[in-house]
């Protein structure tokens, strides 16, 4: 590589790595995820997400208006062909603390889901389960996790297609126990971002054996629609994430979001479906009335 070339690539890292601190910096004060005081468990699967996540928290501590803790934890799923030696020993080369827990969730996975069906789900249940036990038992103020703004996007297509439910991933959430607070710092950053970053930094990636070899998942076909969209109509997935933060209830139908029986009423009296309904033949079997 010639002189200049070696130059342009650094000035570009440069730029890369300047954009995702801010994106991630923005998050954090968007969504008010980080106080003073906090102790934050970092998960850390191995994969380019969670490194990076780590990586540009570590980054931004230094130069924090507040202090706060980081600890990176780590789940040895015990699944065959596991390397046990090498995020132990990144994380010690970096003077990072951290805590490996071990629990046999493949064995789990393996006896519950059929041959040939997709095991991410089950998987991440009893991962995060485990993880979100550790942080409640050790003190921990929040638990940051390593999605990013295509993994948003996707879960929202994911709700919408195959739940019929309009929700993604929240940049900041409560857990549904109660126990945790839940941040995603990496929510602004663009996943291509993130593999470039994590591929100059060169981190030493632990592949999933277990589920991220496997083909059709749903995810892996939503991905594939979005990364069509952005060829033909780049822009398309930003536009979709900016829309998950500017809802308005009173252009939807979720009667539990905005009161549209009020809306324009001149009466209290609000007859049912029913009501409307009465003297007409019932066809409920083959039309199904919403709520």
């Amino acid at each position: 590589m010639s002189i200049a070339a070696a130059r342009k690539q650094e000035v570009n890292a440069n730029k890369l790595a300047k954009r995702l601190r801010r994106q991630v910096g923005q998050a954090i004060a968007d969504f008010h995820m980080i106080e003073d005081g906090d102790r934050i468990m970092v998960c850390l699967s191995g994969g380019k997400d969670s490194y990076t996540l780590l990586d540009l928290l570590r980054q931004l501590q230094a130069k924090a208006p507040v202090t706060f803790e980081l600890h990176a934890v780590h789940l040895d799923q015990k699944q065959p062909g596991y390397d046990a030696q090498t995020l132990p020993a990144y994380l010690e080369a970096i003077g990072m603390p951290y805590t490996i827990l071990e629990q046999d969730t493949y064995s789990v996975v393996k006896r519950v889901i059929p041959e040939g069906r997709t095991m991410c789900s089950l998987c991440s249940r009893l991962r995060r389960g485990n993880l979100y036990d550790h942080a409640a038992a050790a003190g921990f103020t929040k638990i940051a996790l390593g999605h990013h703004r295509d993994d948003i996007v996707e879960t929202l297509f994911l709700n919408l297609f195959h739940q019929a439910k309009l929700k993604a991933m929240p940049p900041k959430l409560r857990s549904d126990d109660g126990r945790n607070v839940v941040i995603r710092p990496l929510a602004y950053c663009r996943e291509d971002d993130i593999a470039d970053y994590a591929a100059a930094k060169a981190f030493p990636i632990m592949p999933c054996n277990l589920c991220g070899s496997q083909e059709n998942l749903q995810r892996k076909a939503i991905k594939a629609m979005l990364s069509d969209w952005e060829r033909q109509f780049p822009g398309r997935i930003e536009n979709v994430f900016r829309a998950i933060g500017d809802v308005s209830p009173s252009q939807l139908a979720d009667r539990n979001l905005f009161d549209f029986a009020a809306l324009g009423s001149r009466s209290e009296a609000r007859p049912s479906a029913g009501d409307w309904l009465r003297g007409e033949p019932s066809d409920a079997g083959n039309e199904t009335l919403a709520h």
